[in-house]
């Protein structure tokens, strides 16, 4: 799952996708990746209790260390000093860190849970399963970003696959 995720948020679009997908609608990125990887490489789909258990298995973490770190870092963007600067890298490094556990707990929940089987492509169960994370009120600068995301993922799960 962690190979999943960051090959494809280094795909060409998708840290922009995600990032306005996490700023628009609050949302953990690690989440819609879980999604897209259930979907794209799993071949499930993410039902709501599927959600609840992912958010209950990092959410706390999410919340109490995540957020804290990238709270800090972005409040740092614009401090000039050596120091603030350096301060700045090293907690971006925490925070990445902090969400590679994230990753990593929603990895081994993606091998232990049983989820239904999804139809379609590859494309399409990814689709679905991040709009199980998202709700059914997307506009379409948010609906193109599912669209990157699924997409990449498709891409990713046929070349591993």
């Amino acid at each position: 799952m962690s190979d999943f995720a960051l090959a494809v948020y280094a795909a060409d679009g998708v840290s922009a996708a995600c990032l306005t997908l996490q700023d628009r609608l609050d949302v953990d990125v690690n989440v819609v990746l879980f999604a897209a990887y259930v979907g794209a490489v799993r071949a499930e789909s993410l039902t709501d209790a599927g959600l609840v258990a992912a958010l209950d298995r990092i959410g706390g973490w999410h919340r109490e260390v995540v957020l804290p770190l990238r709270s800090v870092r972005r409040r740092l963007k614009g401090e000039t000093s050596p120091a603030a600067a350096q301060l700045r890298a090293d907690l971006q490094r925490l925070e990445i860190d902090a969400e590679m556990v994230e990753l990593a707990e929603l990895g081994g929940l993606a091998a232990d849970e049983a989820r239904p089987s999804a139809s379609g492509t590859s494309t399409e169960r990814a689709a679905a399963a991040i709009g199980t994370v998202l709700g059914d009120e997307l506009d379409d600068e948010m609906l193109a970003a599912v669209g990157v995301i699924a997409s990449a993922s498709a891409s990713w799960s046929a070349r591993s696959g």
